[in-house]
């Protein structure tokens, strides 16, 4: 290896890197045993990292440690998680229940909260018209109100669409298109961005082989 060379390590990785991009690649032409080993690769390691990722930040800091410090009352759910287990068993199945039951009812808690910040607070600031009066973003703001309410208006099937009604209906739809456009634009760009940052690490990889045997 030459001198401010890259060393073999970093060159390993980068090559299965490049390994497992081309791999996914191949799929353009047709499915092959390449794209499937990089497809359960890609599924296995993710699911690995997730697992060891809710141990040490989730269950460790939020049940182990606080049984450890000798907050005993938090044996309560922790033997209703190990009691979802029992739905894998054919003669113990119906413990289960009882944990999904009592994750169920809790569930009804959330529901105030949920209503408040993804109903109730959309709602305020959607159709806050006062906000920077007689400026650009008052303009903007009441754009997005009238964008609101021909989108809801357009939902209203109770009604036929003729008249002004119908006309606030076609409103609606011209404005859930642009929504719509927009999103599928942002996620085309998005894939793009990713794709080119494939392309980018792929040529890094070359320069970098090229660099390691000729120095």
């Amino acid at each position: 290896m030459m001198e401010n060379g890259p060393d073999l390590v970093t060159l390993l990785w980068t090559t299965l890197a490049a390994f497992l991009t081309l791999a996914t690649f191949s799929f353009l032409y047709k499915d092959n045993p390449l794209y499937k080993i990089a497809e359960h690769l890609v599924v296995g390691v993710s699911a690995g990292y997730f697992m060891v990722l809710f141990l040490w930040t989730s269950l460790k800091p939020v049940l182990i440690d606080r049984l450890i410090d000798g907050q005993y009352w938090y044996y309560i759910p922790a033997v209703l998680g190990v009691m979802m287990w029992f739905r894998f068993s054919k003669k113990l199945g119906w413990l289960s229940r009882y944990p999904i039951a009592f994750y169920v009812g809790t569930s009804g808690v959330a529901i105030p909260l949920y209503m408040y910040n993804n109903v109730n607070r959309q709602l305020s600031s959607t159709l806050d018209l006062t906000l920077g009066f007689g400026s650009l973003a008052h303009f903007w703001n009441i754009i997005i109100v009238i964008g609101v309410l021909t989108g809801l208006v357009y939902f209203f099937f109770s009604k036929e669409h003729k008249g002004a009604f119908g006309g606030a209906a076609k409103i609606g739809i011209f404005i859930l298109m642009i929504g719509f456009g927009a999103s599928f634009g942002y996620t085309v760009m998005a894939r793009i961005s990713l794709f080119v940052q494939r392309i980018a690490s792929l040529e890094e990889w070359g320069v970098m082989l090229y660099t390691y045997i000729f120095g």
